[in-house]
């Protein structure tokens, strides 16, 4: 199973924030799309950055309240690892395992074209899971 998969039943719709935006702004994102977390990217939807709720919460342990009035560009985490549509669930688990993080942009030619998220690649493991068994009850009975 690959993320063109996943996209194709899911939708490509991606929030999507610039570096300048401040942190109330980003809240105020997450929140109206109830999200975990926002792909910073520039006019030409190129990925800078991730900013995750665990980024915001860590800004605000050390900075107070005057965290919501810095930039998205200071806080975001700008080493952002990405895939591609020819992706699959199995590299998405070992990279999100391994990297400890939700979300992933997914890219095309540089260019942002979606998100895949941990509940996406459990929920997807679980249809193929399900279909196995029911395959595998169906071979039993015709037997």
């Amino acid at each position: 199973m690959m993320v063109k998969h996943i996209l194709a039943d899911k939708g490509q719709d991606v929030f999507t924030l610039r570096p300048d935006a401040t942190i109330m702004d980003a809240l105020s994102s997450l929140a109206e799309h109830n999200v975990g977390a926002l792909i910073v990217t520039d006019a030409d939807m190129a990925v800078k950055g991730i900013l995750s709720e665990r980024d915001i919460v860590r800004a605000i342990s050390r900075h107070g309240r005057a965290a919501l009035d810095r930039s998205v560009a200071e806080l975001m985490t700008s080493k952002v690892r990405t895939c591609t549509e020819e992706s699959t669930v199995p590299e998405l688990m070992e990279t999100m395992t391994t990297g400890r993080f939700r979300h992933l942009p997914v890219e095309r030619d540089g260019r942002l074209i979606g998100v895949v998220s941990i509940g996406d690649i459990v929920k997807r493991r679980i249809q193929e899971i399900e279909r196995e068994a029911e395959e595998i009850r169906s071979y039993i009975a015709s037997a």
